[in-house]
């Protein structure tokens, strides 16, 4: 059964996350006053259903910044019951980072003081697609409920995607390697990711053989979990470390400025690969007597490298970066806008995108981690900004071009 809701909405937000959320506030601080919000659970996004426990890499002044950003959400940071996710953030030391437990109850105090607004019309469930109409100019969306005997469809000029992001896998257990190894299991990163959870997935007595694959922050977080477990309850644990490039740390300039801001080493991450990782450290430290590394910055020499030491393995983890959530059916006119779902262009100067064409697409942008801006730095290095505060900074440029 399908139920037609609203005509007169002035935008549709898709996704509760800490991205979803900077929208909504920075399109209720332009004075739009009628908003549909599309989430499955209202709760926090991914940071908070898988990551609460992993160390952020920001200082929790940027997280309060975040949480400041527009005067509606300053607005429920000061209303809110004390003691709530404000307050405690507050308290804690703010040039140094945090848990990111803290960063994802605040998303969830800002998400139900949003959802409290008279401006916001919340629905749960997923949009399944989107036409745009250029004889109306207005995108019809379709909303699949929680609800499994009613499906919903709204309309708004603009229809605004924060729908986030997934580890990146592989569909082979070697990446561009010949052969296979059928016992191998993947870990997913998420799941390595939360020890409370990771301790209960693998063997305790049972020797075990992981490979991790990748350089990345995330890379060096799996690592300290599973060296964390091979210390403690899984003594049988041991680590193939995969990775091509030299360990990169965020280094901080003169002038205020970061070098590697997005791609860098921070916090806890960089303290522990410092101290136990780097060549100098790895093997006479703690984590070198669980860890071999397998360098294979020689690509003629990585398929082979792969193939001689995965069978030794018995999991695998991906730490190869996060590629977007799948987006809804997008089309124009009843015709599809891409062919495929890679075709469709980001362009994070005007928060928009691009057809297959090269044409602007009205009235559709984006934000969050799935669709970040670009930044150069001074040395001329380009990287996708990503975190909360960049997020908050990010749309308070481009939403009023949206407006």
């Amino acid at each position: 059964m399908s139920r037609l809701i609203s005509q007169n909405y002035a935008a549709v937000v898709v996704g509760a996350g800490p991205a979803g959320v900077a929208a909504l506030g920075n399109l209720l601080e332009l004075g739009l006053t009628r908003i549909a919000w599309v989430d499955p659970v209202f709760d926090g996004g991914r940071v908070n259903s898988k990551y609460r426990e992993v160390p952020s890499n920001t200082k929790v002044s940027f997280f309060r910044s975040y949480a400041t950003g527009v005067q509606p959400l300053r607005n429920i940071v000061s209303t809110t019951k004390t003691p709530n996710a404000f307050s405690v953030m507050n308290k804690l030391d703010q040039d140094e980072t945090c848990s990111l437990h803290h960063a994802a109850d605040m998303v969830k105090d800002l998400t139900a003081g949003l959802l409290k607004m008279r401006q916001v019309s919340p629905f749960r469930g997923e949009v399944t697609s989107a036409n745009f109409e250029d004889q109306k100019s207005r995108w019809t969306i379709r909303i699949k409920s929680t609800d499994p005997f009613s499906n919903i469809e709204v309309s708004a000029p603009r229809l605004i995607l924060c729908t986030g992001s997934s580890p990146k896998s592989l569909p082979a257990p070697t990446p561009g390697a010949a052969g296979s190894t059928p016992t191998l299991k993947e870990l997913n990163l998420d799941t390595v990711l939360k020890p409370s959870i990771l301790s209960d997935v693998l063997p305790r007595d049972i020797p075990t053989t992981i490979a991790v694959i990748g350089g990345s922050h995330s890379a060096i977080l799996a690592i300290m979990n599973l060296v964390d477990l091979a210390q403690t309850s899984h003594p049988s644990i041991r680590l193939k470390w995969f990775t091509r490039n030299p360990l990169k740390y965020a280094v901080f300039m003169e002038g205020g400025w970061i070098l590697y801001d997005n791609t860098g080493l921070k916090g806890q991450a960089a303290q522990f690969a410092r101290e136990q990782l780097e060549d100098s450290r790895l093997e006479t430290s703690v984590a070198g007597r669980f860890i071999e590394k397998i360098d294979t910055s020689d690509k003629t020499r990585e398929d082979a490298l792969y193939q001689t030491h995965l069978p030794e393995c018995s999991h695998v983890v991906y730490a190869i970066g996060y590629e977007r959530n799948a987006l809804p059916e997008l089309s124009r006119n009843g015709r599809p806008l891409v062919s495929r779902q890679q075709d469709l262009k980001w362009e994070s100067e005007f928060g928009g995108f691009l057809d297959d064409r090269g044409e602007v697409i009205p009235g559709l942008h984006g934000a969050g981690i799935a669709f970040p801006e670009t930044v150069v730095d001074p040395k001329g290095n380009v990287e996708q900004a990503v975190g909360f505060f960049k997020f908050m900074k990010f749309l308070k440029r481009v939403t009023p071009l949206w407006v």
